[in-house]
């Protein structure tokens, strides 16, 4: 039985905020910040691209929960930042060349 009520992990809540902004910014939106309670970047990636994003990602979701406005220019922006940090974690992983593809949610 899960004991997290939104996730705990990295991938896990990189994955649950790849699927809540594949819904339309109206539903994409509302209680996002909730993923990002327990999300918990691994020590291998300190230091990496792959915190700078991450903490770029919490900087945009905090803002945009705090008020900031609900449009589809961040809405896309968050959806890109979250693409970029899949392809950080890959690297940082070893693969030379990932890509995000054409086909993607």
């Amino acid at each position: 039985m899960p004991t997290s009520r939104y996730g705990r992990g990295f991938i896990v809540n990189i994955t649950h905020l790849k699927v809540k902004f594949s819904l339309p910014p109206e539903q994409a939106w509302p209680g996002i910040q909730d993923y990002l309670t327990e999300l918990i970047l691994p020590t291998q990636f300190k230091g990496t691209e792959v915190e700078t994003l991450t903490d770029l990602l919490r900087q945009k979701v905090v803002w945009h929960q705090a008020g900031g406005p609900v449009d589809k220019e961040m809405y896309t922006d968050v959806k890109r930042l979250l693409n970029r940090i899949i392809v950080a974690i890959d690297k940082e992983l070893g693969i030379e060349n990932p890509d995000i593809g054409q086909y993607h949610a």
